[in-house]
């Protein structure tokens, strides 16, 4: 470790203050993040604390660590920096991602993280250039995986928008003849019918949760919240994974890479994505699996018709999709060669969209191994640059 840092505590480096309250009904529309525990949470119009800056999550989900560019308002479920005493920010927020703060729980029934547990924590703390030089480090592998993350959503709009054109407009189609339908004028030799008539479906479920042995295996196991909280066109990880005994003991299904899942219950009823590799899955989800093989159009068809699906289970008792759901739908069912001509063109686009998000995978996973590493010294700054400069 570098003879200049030095041994200190968290509160000698960084002060830290409890957040602001503010109801939905007191905030007004803005562009200013209220940053909660789990996030930005809504906008306002006016910032409570200049930025650049950095929220912790203090009541609720615990622990959690953001960085904010602009001006913002750390909500009351937060706790914020109120003085870097000359720190860098960013050096501050990476420092905070490397600490497992969850186990200083205060709380009873709500979890909660007092800063006066925090504060004399004793850390290794390094000079101001070499903060920078981290911060300059990790933030290289962030912004690599920001990058990839804005192709990626230029790259599903146009995977959507060409579906559109094939689909709804019927570019590709104008010249032939039009028939009536219960959806009104579609190309000849189409037809009107349920999802369920070109996909199969599929559900999952959950092994004992009382059963060790059936966790923490090799089987990755998808639920609702993974879905949810993806963010992306593919999900790659889940929060848990089950053991071969686990799979073989309960309801659960493996569901193969490509196929299309949607949230069935719940307050995100609805979100869905596209499996990036076999996975198992639990029951409060629903797969889809083209009968044609035509993966990557079932799933451009599922997000345009999803709002639909979710409107009708809105009708239900316990709001939920079921299949019924999935039954009584009616969705445009193009023939078989059609939808094969729009696959070998979408195809590549979520190819790469793939390939861009298992670069990112990588990349957080060297920025995971690095964080905990530079932070306590444990290797220089000139090993990392060196690591940094070939993975980006």
């Amino acid at each position: 470790m570098a003879a200049e840092w030095r041994r200190t505590t968290i509160g000698s480096e960084v002060t830290l203050q409890r957040g602001f309250d503010i109801t939905k009904k007191e905030q007004r529309p803005g562009k200013v993040p209220v940053v909660s525990s789990s996030g930005i949470s809504s906008y306002h119009d006016t910032y409570a604390v200049p930025g650049p800056g950095v929220v912790l999550g203090r009541k609720g989900t615990l622990g959690t660590v953001f960085y904010l560019e602009g001006n913002y308002w750390p909500h009351d479920t937060t706790l914020w920096v109120k003085d870097f005493h000359g720190n860098d920010p960013k050096f501050a927020y990476y420092f905070f991602k490397s600490l497992k703060l969850s186990h200083l729980d205060v709380g009873s029934a709500n979890p909660t993280l007092n800063r006066n547990h925090v504060h004399p924590i004793e850390v290794l703390w390094p000079p101001l250039p070499i903060q920078r030089r981290i911060a300059e480090i990790l933030g290289a592998l962030d912004d690599k995986i920001e990058v990839n993350r804005r192709i990626n959503r230029v790259l599903e709009a146009m995977a959507q928008a060409l579906y559109k054109h094939w689909f709804v407009d019927f570019g590709p189609f104008q010249d032939g003849e039009f028939v009536e339908s219960a959806v009104g004028l579609i190309p000849k030799g189409w037809r009107v019918g349920s999802v369920l008539e070109q996909a199969e479906l599929l559900s999952g479920g959950t092994p004992k949760t009382s059963n060790p042995d059936y966790w923490g295996g090799r089987i990755l196991w998808s639920s609702a919240k993974d879905v949810s909280q993806c963010g992306e066109s593919f999900l790659l990880l889940t929060e848990r994974s089950i053991t071969p005994l686990g799979f073989s003991n309960s309801s659960t299904k493996m569901i193969d890479a490509f196929s299309t899942v949607v949230v069935a219950r719940g307050a995100t009823t609805g979100r869905l994505v596209l499996f990036g590799t076999d996975m198992a899955m639990n029951q409060t989800c629903y797969a889809l699996r083209s009968r044609a093989g035509c993966h990557f159009t079932l799933y451009c068809q599922m997000r345009h018709i999803i709002e639909g699906l979710v409107r009708a289970a809105h009708g239900s008792v316990f709001n939920t999709i079921t299949t019924d759901t999935f039954k009584t739908s009616r969705v445009l069912l193009p023939p078989e060669p059609i939808l094969s001509r729009f696959e070998t063109q979408i195809n590549p686009i979520f190819q790469m969209i793939l390939t861009r998000q298992n670069e990112s995978r990588t990349l957080a996973a060297t920025r995971d191994y690095l964080l905990p590493k530079l932070l306590s010294g444990e290797i220089s700054v000139e090993v990392a640059e060196g690591v940094v400069a070939q993975a980006v």
